[in-house]
């Protein structure tokens, strides 16, 4: 991939409120990605889930806690979007979980670091993370379809 020919949107953030099984949940999508040209570029999602462990009513993180989940991705997210290997997509957070999406180019480059990271243990937060082939963004239809 050359990210010469590609035009990247600047990250646009949009909120979203939800309910999933009788608890709230918020999801800040980046909406840029809505009308984004160059979706076949980066047709694997990568999907990374952190358990929140300070919480507050309705099972959604303290404000300490969402600090910390803050101060963990900000650490992450530039190692993952190296390059312009990732396109960050998502972070969702509901029923004593934050989840976050980006859109990868690589899956080897971006795989590749995650196993190096949990091997050296060199992480904060325990997670885990699955990436899925989806050259349609089947996966992200039901965000896209949100955003007015």
């Amino acid at each position: 991939m050359s990210t010469n020919r590609l035009v990247i949107p600047e990250e646009v953030h949009t909120l979203i409120e939800f309910r999933q099984r009788n608890l709230p949940g918020f999801a800040i999508v980046n909406s840029a990605l809505r009308t984004f040209a160059a979706k076949v570029e980066f047709s694997w999602h990568l999907s990374m889930l952190v358990r929140c462990e300070e919480l507050v009513e309705d099972r959604l993180p303290s404000p300490h806690e969402q600090d910390r989940l803050y101060e963990f991705e900000d650490n992450l997210a530039p190692l993952i979007e190296a390059n312009g290997n990732a396109l960050f997509f998502a972070r969702v957070t509901h029923d004593a979980r934050r989840e976050i999406i980006w859109r990868v180019h690589d899956p080897e480059a971006a795989n590749s670091l995650f196993r190096g990271i949990l091997h050296a243990k060199d992480y904060t937060r325990e997670f885990d993370y699955r990436m899925d082939e989806d050259p349609a963004w089947e996966k992200t239809t039901w965000y896209l379809e949100k955003i007015s």
